[in-house]
């Protein structure tokens, strides 16, 4: 079984800017998305991929991904599924032993910017960089899948 282990941090500040090594624009969309799993399309770099995550709250889900052809991921986000899709810019951001993975949204989520570290068991040890906030792993309104249904900027 596939298994992802990440945390989710918001962010304090815009010093993470000043170590960004590359950043990807991504366009997704959500095929479904329920207590027991998300199927997602996400075009990235010029590639497609097919995603399929488990339900589960907290910092350790069953995932699945799929490289798909450009084109095809392009007509399934337009046409099958739910919107609007997810628009963000992915910044890659080396510190210590990993790499972040820091999400500045856009469209109905703009404002919003998460940083995300993956690490290979639960309790690997990380560095917490000096720009980052509060840990929103286990709340799922920070979930993707969440914020194409509940985007951030209509959040009281």
């Amino acid at each position: 079984m596939a298994v992802e282990i990440e945390h989710k941090f918001l962010v304090r500040d815009e010093r993470w800017r000043r170590e960004v090594e590359r950043s990807v624009r991504m366009r997704q969309g959500y095929l479904t998305s329920d207590a027991h799993c998300s199927v997602r399309v996400r075009v990235a770099g010029g590639q497609g991929y097919l995603n399929i995550k488990s339900g589960t709250l907290g910092i350790q889900r069953s995932e699945y991904e799929y490289p798909i052809p450009l084109a095809e991921a392009e007509e399934i986000l337009d046409t099958l599924c739910e919107q609007p899709l997810l628009e963000k810019t992915r910044h890659f951001v080396p510190s210590g032993r990993h790499l972040w993975e820091i999400d500045e949204f856009e469209g109905d989520n703009a404002g919003l910017i998460v940083a995300e570290v993956e690490l290979s068991r639960p309790d690997e040890p990380f560095d917490r960089p000096d720009w980052l906030g509060a840990d929103v792993s286990r709340d799922i309104r920070y979930y993707n899948s969440q914020l194409a249904r509940h985007p951030y900027r209509a959040w009281p």
